[in-house]
């Protein structure tokens, strides 16, 4: 069979949780994507909102199942011997369609070919086949060394759990409820003095809010030393669950910087500057407090951009005063308060 070598590797990512600007909830998943050339498979899919089978949260034996599958020790889970690389975040039914391909061994090589998206038992090639995608052969050590290294990893699972540290208590209530709606662990706290080290290695990160002054946060930041684990810090930009939840989403982006999809967001002159590595669908939200400190949310774009910067007018309305804006895609979150 022939086809060019292609290296293969795995990394981190992330499918961005959040609250939507409508009220609506889209789920915080972590898994490991599959790296190809050095660049995440899932980017060649155009704006493809989906997640691999090697997720955190799925039980430990499912999730070896699952490398073991890749490796060809067990059966194909579709005829064929067709292979879901990845699937809907939000419940994995293939009936939401999935990403599936061959995977075979040629010699000492391993093939993935016939990439297609699939959301029945069959799938029709010319009908839904990624006839642009593929077929890549990965040397067989580099191949299995990459994902055996998933099977011996002695590192815990992603640290999904956030500490809440704040005045408003309410306020925090209503953030931590958001969060664990999406599936984002979160407790409430006044300080880290007294918790264990133990419980604090279960933390991705610190979120206080805009009353915490600056000798409480050292302390917290010092306990957090003291216990060796590191942690992304967040400051509350303001009193807006949606906002603080796609602040939240950021700090937990494990994913490698040179391999996201959103890579920068600038909110001045009214206009936002954004910049993609690959095409994908970008929603950008405005949130701002009137003087009566009410919250105000419109969605201000919605569309596919190609790779590059791209500079969107803003309507002035929606972020006049303090206000914010929220960059969106599937796999990342960025914000920016509005410059004055």
């Amino acid at each position: 069979m022939s086809a060019a070598y292609a290296t293969f590797g795995l990394a981190p990512a992330m499918r961005a949780g959040g609250v939507l600007a409508d009220g609506a909830y889209q789920v915080h998943r972590d898994f490991v994507d599959f790296i190809v050339d050095g660049r995440p498979l899932l980017f060649r899919l155009s704006d493809l909102d989906a997640v691999s089978p090697l997720a955190a949260d799925v039980p430990p034996a499912i999730f070896t199942a699952q490398v073991r599958a890749l490796l060809l020790e067990a059966e194909a889970p579709l005829p064929g011997g067709r292979y879901v690389v990845y699937g809907c975040p939000e419940c994995a039914d293939l009936a939401c369609g999935a990403v599936t391909t061959v995977i075979e061994r040629d010699g000492d090589d391993y093939v993935w070919r016939d990439f297609a998206w699939q959301t029945e038992e069959r799938v029709d090639l010319e009908l839904n086949g990624y006839h642009g995608i593929g077929p890549f052969r990965f040397r067989g050590e580099e191949y299995r060394a990459a994902l055996r290294s998933l099977l011996d990893d002695a590192e815990p699972a992603a640290r999904r759990r956030v500490l809440l540290i704040g005045a408003r208590v309410a306020l925090l209530a209503k953030l931590a409820a958001a969060l664990r709606t999406i599936g984002i662990g979160a407790d409430i706290a006044h300080d880290a003095d007294h918790v264990p080290p133990e419980e604090l290695r279960a933390y991705g990160a610190v979120a206080f809010g805009r009353a915490v002054g600056p000798e409480q946060r050292a302390a917290v930041r010092a306990a957090f030393e003291r216990a060796g684990v590191e942690v992304a810090y967040v400051d509350g930009l303001a009193p807006i669950v949606p906002l603080l939840v796609a602040q939240i989403e950021h700090a937990l982006d494990r994913s490698p910087a040179e391999r996201r999809r959103l890579t920068r967001l600038v909110a001045a002159d009214g206009e936002a500057g954004v910049e993609v590595t690959s095409p994908c669908r970008v929603v950008l939200t405005a949130y701002r407090l009137d003087r009566l400190y009410r919250t105000h949310a419109r969605e201000l774009f919605d569309g596919v951009l190609e790779p590059g910067r791209h500079r969107i007018p803003l309507d002035a309305k929606a972020v006049k005063g303090e206000a914010f804006v929220v960059a969106r895609t599937a796999g990342s979150v960025l914000v920016e308060a509005m410059a004055r």
